[in-house]
């Protein structure tokens, strides 16, 4: 836990703890919908600490979202490990539902930030899609193993599973934030999963 101590009026603050409160605004807000006031009331901080601890705006929303990767999205390089494509597609979509219905807030901040930063600054955006198609790839390689390991009952093409995953996961995040329960979203795991094509 790194504590930071800004010029001026001295004042000491967890840049963890308030990295984390950024993550929180950006996540329910998006990027544009958040505003430096919201940040530095949620974090804690004056102006000067934030541009003195994170840099500007866009560097924070930087480093929110590699925070957002390494702790909500973990379960994404936890699923590639599975066995079977199977256990690989039930636990991606269970940790969607996890992750959109966890306490903090409603939906999924990748899912969020891929809609709310296609109109903002290119170099958001890009970063913003550079980091969906890292994880999209991810599990487009894991299901072309799956592929060649003949574990599916119906010619299947990687990309195209994998697109059917990523929109029941991005299915997932939308009805979170429209007020689905967590048990209405289990129902729809399961009903995706019943529709899955392998043995």
């Amino acid at each position: 836990m790194e504590k930071i101590v800004t010029r001026g009026r001295p004042r000491e603050f967890c840049a963890d703890n308030a990295l984390a409160a950024a993550l929180r605004v950006f996540w329910a807000k998006g990027y544009e919908g958040a505003s430096l006031s919201d940040l530095t009331e949620a974090m804690g901080i004056t102006r000067p600490s934030l541009y003195a601890a994170f840099g500007n705006k866009e560097t924070l929303f930087r480093q929110a979202l590699d925070l957002y990767e390494r702790e909500k999205q973990a379960y994404i390089g936890e699923a590639m490990r599975e066995p079977t494509a199977r256990a690989v597609a039930e636990n991606l979509l269970q940790g969607s539902v996890d992750t959109a219905t966890g306490s903090e807030s409603r939906g999924c901040m990748g899912v969020i930030a891929s809609v709310a930063c296609q109109a903002v600054e290119p170099s958001i955006r890009d970063d913003v899609n550079r980091r969906a198609e890292s994880a999209k790839q991810l599990i487009v390689e894991r299901m072309e193993r799956a592929i060649m390991e003949g574990e599916f009952v119906v010619p299947t093409k990687a990309n195209v599973i994998t697109r059917y995953l990523l929109a029941v996961m991005q299915g997932i995040s939308v009805q979170a934030q429209a007020g689905a329960t967590r048990a209405e979203l289990l129902e729809v795991v399961e009903a995706a999963m019943a529709a899955w094509p392998s043995r």
